[in-house]
């Protein structure tokens, strides 16, 4: 580490989604303090992809320690007051961060963000109705970051020779937040569309991981010939399969933002249960298809939003 240099310190925790949407800030940070040392405080599953991007110079791992966690938070205490930061990017601005606001000794750094008393606050009272990227950028543009590109995915690069897929092929993703099954178009759903898109040639491939496995083998047990890759990919793999993918169909969900931010051709279904005014994937060629319940979405509806390369 040069002691000399200027340090820096940004806050991104999550979710995936945010963290994607957060690539074109890092991107301007970065060049904004191009001699800086910049040390970028997130969490465990977007380690990779940070280290990869070259936005940063040093990554700490947020435990989110509970609030009876006293030692965690003093050594966090410690750890921000010894490493000297002069200027904070707060691009979580959750309470949590807000918090860690507070841990730093006086003098404080710069600090952009919402936290109360910072020297450079959002100070936009209608924020919470921006879209993400739109209010990271006004955000930004306060703190004297004027300029902001759109998250560029270039370097995410997967190997996906293993996987079997074969031109043209659709990614589709089924899964979503298991707490809000609500965001979720329903299996039957899944399966026509897989079958009319084998119809026209074009192999369907499943994505997802998790508690969405049983949902997505379902989808393959009831369709033969589609590719399940559920619980296989990485998220440099699945930004590597949608930029040679024809397009991508799926439910409002983490995945999504990294397909819609590769530049691949995405239909994203969207219910009452989220908003696409605060939180849409964004790219180059991206169509929100909305029903305040996904129940009530047919197939012929879905078909004709696809917009296939």
């Amino acid at each position: 580490m040069n002691s000399t240099a200027e340090q820096v310190l940004v806050i991104k925790l999550g979710a995936l989604g945010d963290f994607v949407q957060a690539m074109g800030p890092f991107a301007a940070i970065r060049k904004r303090h191009a001699d800086a040392q910049i040390t970028l405080l997130t969490t465990a599953p977007y380690v990779a992809l940070a280290e990869a991007s070259g936005y940063f110079n040093d990554i700490w791992i947020d435990k989110r320690p509970r609030w009876w966690q006293v030692g965690e938070w003093l050594g966090l205490k410690r750890r921000f007051d010894s490493t000297g930061f002069q200027r904070v990017y707060d691009l979580q601005t959750s309470d949590r961060s807000g918090i860690y606001f507070r841990l730093f000794a006086a003098p404080k750094p710069e600090w952009s963000g919402i936290a109360r008393g910072c020297s450079h606050p959002h100070a936009n009272p209608a924020r919470d109705s921006m879209h993400s990227i739109d209010r990271q950028r006004e955000q930004l543009a306060m703190a004297g970051i004027d300029t902001v590109p759109a998250p560029d995915l270039g370097w995410v690069n997967g190997d996906i020779s293993a996987f079997g897929t074969q031109s043209p092929f659709v990614l589709l993703l089924p899964g979503g937040s298991a707490h809000r099954p609500a965001k979720r178009w329903p299996v039957t759903g899944y399966v026509a569309l897989a079958k009319a898109l084998m119809a026209k040639g074009c192999q369907p491939v499943l994505i997802g991981a998790g508690d969405e496995s049983e949902r997505n083998a379902e989808i393959a047990d009831l369709c033969a010939g589609v590719i399940n890759l559920t619980g296989r990919t990485s998220l440099f793999d699945i930004a590597s399969l949608a930029r040679s993918a024809a397009g991508a169909v799926g439910n409002d969900n983490g995945p999504m933002h990294l397909i819609a931010a590769s530049d691949c051709p995405s239909l994203v279904l969207y219910s009452s249960a989220s908003n696409p005014a605060l939180c849409a994937q964004r790219g180059a060629s991206v169509a929100i298809l909305r029903r305040d319940n996904l129940a009530d979405l047919e197939l012929a509806e879905v078909e004709a939003a696809i917009r296939l390369r």
